[in-house]
């Protein structure tokens, strides 16, 4: 099959460029990336279709086409998309229906020929999906990664905040493309059924899509980049080694140093819930007496001592993390360290699993929850939120495969831990079950399969035709087409 991915924001380019450095590229771009290097190893034609950009700040993402070394099927694609320097997601809008979508379809007409199937990813990239195929008659697949009414749940966005919320985040329009993607999409694929049956039923999307309509959706989920997260030694290993024990001699207690570690190595962020894994471990003499805590922040060397670097939101969070430290008498008993980049995080998740030691993610909630089965894959067991995500991905049926705890009770979150850590048969059991799990359902092999399977059935049985009508704004991007704001007050609020 030849097969196109529409992402118009961040970009992609043979050396990853700015993945860990903009707020619009990262994760998505990844899980395109690697599923359409995997779909490219079975066989398959595949093109990423993003934004050019002429600006010399950006010369990675100028040549028209590129392809990623030694991965001869697939091509990336860049046409152009309103200006030619950088533009923020928020800033695409007007120009994927009026310049973006034609410019695809006449990419394909030089080329004499059509994909047989479109996969869209974000709600700009539904959006020109939907126009693509109302032009070309080319189905399309319909990938949210994250919805726009959540964001909005997270932001608190009122009525009487909702003008300065649209003005910043262009909401308006997101749930609107949202709602036609959702509608015109010959299938959704999500992460989870939980994702699908909770996100998909938001109020802001009924009259859109009817997430009981098993038809329409299919649960694929994301893998874990094994070239990386494995259990087999890497370039990186002497030192991170290095730099772990360095801050072990720095901050822990002499005599607790060969004890196992409880590592959180997500980021700073509240709903990711550091400070209720401190509380656990404050709270918890035993498991003080079973492990030391590890604080990972990107960037900082000595994270416990000098965080001033940070932004406000993080700084907020280390203060409190320290406050808990010193009145509770755990210094001594806790570190912290930077690890910048995946090959470092495997480093170091292959180290702790040699000190029997235990990967936490208590987030408040994890949509999906790539980065336990990242830890799992390297050998190193997990203790993970329960809600969310990890409640498919850590258990099936009655077998478990990670420890999953409450994260609003410090209590549970102990037991959890200490349950991993007090016996050593129960440890090895998590690591050997851990690993069979992401080898058997969570690699970019999987999902690149379970996509493949999804076009097949959409292609076999193109059954659904979306009804919303796509607004005028998305083809005509003068002002007074613009979506009106209380359009998105009577879907949001009702």
């Amino acid at each position: 099959m030849h097969i196109t991915f529409l992402n118009p924001q961040g970009n992609f380019d043979p050396k990853d460029s700015y993945w860990t450095e903009h707020p619009d590229f990262g994760g998505q771009l990844v899980y395109v990336k690697e599923v359409a290097c995997a779909m490219a190893v079975l066989g398959h034609e595949v093109d990423i279709l993003t934004r050019q950009i002429i600006d010399t700040k950006w010369s990675e993402f100028e040549a028209p086409q590129e392809r990623y070394p030694g991965v001869e099927n697939v091509r990336i694609l860049r046409l152009p998309c309103g200006p030619h320097g950088f533009l923020s997601k928020e800033e695409l809008w007007p120009y994927l229906g009026s310049e973006w979508v034609p410019n695809i379809i006449s990419f394909y007409q030089s080329e004499g020929r059509l994909p047989d199937a479109v996969t869209t990813h974000y709600a700009d990239g539904g959006l020109a999906g939907v126009l693509l195929k109302e032009q070309t008659g080319v189905p399309f697949t319909f990938t949210g990664h994250s919805l726009g009414a959540q964001k909005m749940d997270k932001l608190g966005v009122t009525p009487e905040n909702l003008a300065d919320m649209d003005s910043r985040f262009h909401f308006a329009r997101r749930i609107v493309a949202e709602r036609v993607s959702m509608n015109h999409a010959g299938r959704i694929i999500t992460s989870t059924t939980q994702e699908r049956m909770e996100q998909y039923a938001h109020p802001a999307y009924r009259g859109a899509v009817n997430p009981a309509d098993d038809a329409h959706f299919a649960v694929v989920p994301p893998g874990v980049n094994r070239r990386v997260f494995s259990p087999d030694s890497g370039s990186e290993d002497d030192a991170i080694r290095q730099r772990i024990q360095a801050a072990l001699q720095r901050d822990i207690a002499e005599g607790r140093r060969e004890l196992p570690m409880v590592v959180a190595s997500s980021r700073l962020e509240g709903k990711k819930n550091h400070v209720g894994l401190v509380q656990a471990f404050a709270g918890s003499p035993d498991l003080q007496a079973s492990a030391n805590l590890a604080i990972v922040v990107r960037g900082l060397d000595d994270p416990l001592h000098d965080y001033a670097a940070l932004s406000p939101g993080d700084k907020a969070i280390m203060a409190e993390i320290v406050r808990l430290l010193t009145d509770h008498d755990l210094w001594g008993k806790a570190t912290g360290f930077p690890l910048n980049s995946q090959t470092e995080l495997a480093a170091a998740y292959r180290y702790l699993a040699g000190s029997n030691s235990a990967f936490a993610l208590t987030a408040l909630y994890e949509p999906f929850g790539l980065a336990p089965l990242e830890a799992m894959s390297c050998g190193l067991p997990a203790v993970v939120t329960r809600n969310g995500g990890p409640s498919e991905s850590l258990r099936e049926d009655e077998r478990e495969f990670g420890v999953l705890v409450d994260p609003s009770d410090p209590g549970d979150i102990a037991q959890g831990l200490l349950r991993l850590l007090r016996l050593e048969e129960t440890w090895k059991y998590f690591q050997r079950a851990g690993m069979e799990r992401v080898l058997s359902r969570y690699t970019w092999e999987r999902t690149a399969e379970g996509y493949l399977g999804v076009v097949e059935r959409m292609l076999e049985r193109p059954a659904h035709v979306g009804e919303l009508v796509i607004p005028a704004y998305f083809t005509d991007p003068r002002p007074d087409n613009d979506i009106p704001l209380f359009d998105l007050e009577a879907l949001y609020f009702r």
